[in-house]
């Protein structure tokens, strides 16, 4: 039954994801929005809700490990499996500068809560200066984007309604698929005897992850390479100042487990080599072998994790 609840699962966030992209798409076009700056806002905000379900679920239940370990593993699996997974499969040009930006902005975020939790707390007040962070974010990237691309063609496939429906179900598809994994996983690693620690920054992390996977590979195969490398960049920046942000709004926690200072330093270390690999050139290119090495340092950290821990 368990393995069932699992194949069900990731076939309703592969169903979900290919839908969301294409109600992205619509709506890049009714608003007249890059398909990345959609990939970096809406997408992201619709990818990164069954981390948001987790987060809030656990911490309200008094579980603050699986809350914050939810966050860090999923960003350090959008990094390193899912956009190399992305990236192997399909290798492109980073064309626009903003998302450079983007990826200066998602790392100094991660230095942000790095400083934010030395002290093992998560306050209210942290929480709501995140949230606000947020904000500023999505009002950055929407007027820099209606800057530059306010005379630019757009592309209509869905009316304006029906784009939002689209995404919204999608979104609701997301969650309930991510949860159908991530109980399955749960289930099977709790029999294993397994800590809250290591289910959240690895088994929950990569089930949360899983919408993320599915929409930036669809859009990867559909050409539509903004929504996906926007997507991945803009989750992490989403699951860091929304879901920690609003998470600690609500409840805010403290932390008994002094080795989530390790996987925050994988988490950043991570986002400085993305920044490193997208450098060199004006239009950088992420290829093949960029997307071997992130899953590579992957299995490293997943090794790490379960062995020496």
């Amino acid at each position: 039954m368990t393995f069932v609840m699992l194949l069900a699962g990731l076939a309703l966030l592969l169903l979900s994801g290919e839908f969301l992209v294409r109600g992205g798409v619509s709506l890049a076009g009714h608003f007249r929005l890059s398909p990345m700056v959609v990939g970096l806002t809406i997408i992201s905000f619709g990818t990164s809700a069954p981390e948001l379900v987790v987060s809030l679920d656990a911490a309200i239940e008094g579980h603050p490990a699986i809350s914050l370990g939810n966050v860090i593993g999923s960003n350090i699996s959008n990094l390193a499996l899912v956009l190399a997974l992305t990236v192997i499969i399909s290798p492109f040009f980073v064309k626009r500068k903003e998302i450079i930006d983007d990826m200066i902005i998602m790392t100094g975020a991660s230095i942000l809560l790095f400083i934010m939790l030395l002290d093992f707390k998560l306050s209210r007040f942290e929480g709501i200066i995140l949230v606000i962070m947020l904000a500023a974010y999505i009002y950055r990237s929407i007027r820099n984007d209606k800057r530059e691309y306010r005379s630019s063609p757009t592309e209509k496939k869905y009316s304006l309604s029906l784009s939002v429906i689209i995404i919204v179900l999608s979104s609701l598809g997301l969650v309930a698929g991510a949860s159908m994994l991530v109980k399955s996983a749960s289930t099977i690693a709790t029999m294993l005897g397994v800590s809250e620690r290591i289910i959240s920054v690895s088994i929950i992390a990569v089930g949360t992850s899983l919408p993320e996977l599915a929409t930036s590979m669809i859009a990867a195969f559909r050409k539509e390479r903004g929504i996906s490398i926007g997507n991945v960049v803009g989750s992490n920046i989403f699951n860091i100042l929304a879901i920690l942000g609003i998470t600690a709004t609500v409840k805010p926690y403290q932390l008994n487990d002094p080795r989530f200072s390790v996987d925050m330093y994988w988490m950043i270390g991570i986002a400085v080599i993305l920044i490193i690999m997208a450098l060199p050139s004006r239009n950088p290119k992420l290829r093949r072998w960029n997307g071997i090495f992130l899953a590579l340092i992957y299995l490293s950290y997943i090794y790490l994790v379960f062995f020496t821990s």
